[in-house]
């Protein structure tokens, strides 16, 4: 524990550090893996991990995913099922950019409005 932030609650002292909650920089780890395969970097193993949607009709990103539903709920854990909604959900910037380093700095505006 930090001196002098014994007694904030979890989210005054994540803000005075200025730093994510544990879901956010789970999910941002997550969306940088995603942008890894979908850029072909694990042309092997990730290959038919995503399908991206065949649409010219789209708002947002024009890199959209397709997503699947299932019934059981054990499923909606995997990785390439809870990607897949927040991925869409962000902007063109953070999804079409040409390096990670580049990628990581968007993820951090957008990971603010985002959840």
């Amino acid at each position: 524990m930090i001196r002098g932030l014994e007694h904030l609650s979890y989210e005054d002292r994540l803000r005075e550090l200025g730093l994510f909650s544990l879901e956010k920089r789970r999910l941002w780890g997550d969306l940088i893996a995603a942008f890894w395969y979908l850029k072909g970097a694990y042309r092997r193993d990730g290959e038919g991990l995503f399908i991206r949607e065949c649409s010219d009709r789209m708002r947002g990103n024009g890199f959209k995913l397709e997503e699947k539903r299932f019934r059981l709920d054990i499923r909606k854990k995997l990785f390439s099922v809870r990607v897949v909604r927040h991925w869409n959900r962000l902007p063109r910037e953070a999804v079409d950019a040409p390096s990670l380093e580049v990628v990581k700095a968007r993820l951090d505006g957008a990971l603010s409005n985002l959840v």
